[in-house]
Parts: structure tokens; C-alpha cells; sequence
């Protein structure tokens, strides 16, 4: 996926970073997401995709590419088996949509 719909100012971007570095707002995000959220600057479109695990929203967003791959493993949690763990597989579907099963047919 390319930079070119990355929006460096973007709030979700700091949203993210944050999550990544902050084990308490982790914990937190894990116990009331709302009231996380609520505590950023986002858009309603930020927040919806957030809460939907949209990832191909965020990225049509702004969201950096990067950035992406952190939020499924902070929101789901890092896998043991890379490609096939349950972040790597719910972003792909989010990323591919209707694409995903052909993409999985691709790699035999």
C-alpha cells in the first residue's frame, strides 16, 4: 500500500502511536474504548472505522501504512504464525474486501 493516502496530520495517527507506547491507555482502550476515543480529537469517520476495525477505511483516511499493522496487533492481539495470525487476517480482509479469498487462491 503506497504513502499516497497518508495524511501525516491525520489524529489517528497520535492515536495510534499513543496505543502503541502507552501499556495504561492500552488498558484502558480495552475497558472503554468510547471513553478512550472520546478523549482524542477524531472525526466521526476516524472513530467509526476505529470501532469497526475498518482498516481499509483508515487507510483511505490517511492512516499511515505502518501504522495499520500496529493497530490490528494492539486490537487483536500478535500472533505467533506471521501472515496467519488473527491481526495479519482481519486486516487483509479489511484491506482486500471481496478480493481476499481470491488473494488466498493466489498463494496456493
Amino acid at each position: 500500500m503506497p504513502l499516497e493516502s497518508f495524511d501525516p496530520l491525520l489524529r489517528a495517527n497520535d492515536f495510534v502511536q499513543d496505543l502503541k507506547w502507552d501499556p495504561a491507555l492500552r488498558d484502558r482502550f480495552a475497558a472503554d474504548e468510547d471513553a478512550v476515543l472520546a478523549g482524542y480529537d477524531l472525526t466521526d469517520a476516524e472513530r467509526t472505522a476505529i470501532r469497526a476495525r475498518d482498516f481499509r477505511a483508515l487507510h483511505d483516511l490517511g492512516l499511515h501504512p505502518y501504522l495499520l499493522s500496529q493497530l490490528a496487533r494492539l486490537v487483536f492481539g500478535t500472533g505467533e504464525n506471521a501472515g496467519s495470525s488473527a491481526p495479519a487476517t482481519a486486516l487483509l480482509r479489511s484491506l482486500l474486501g471481496d478480493d481476499y479469498d481470491r488473494y488466498l487462491g493466489s498463494r496456493g
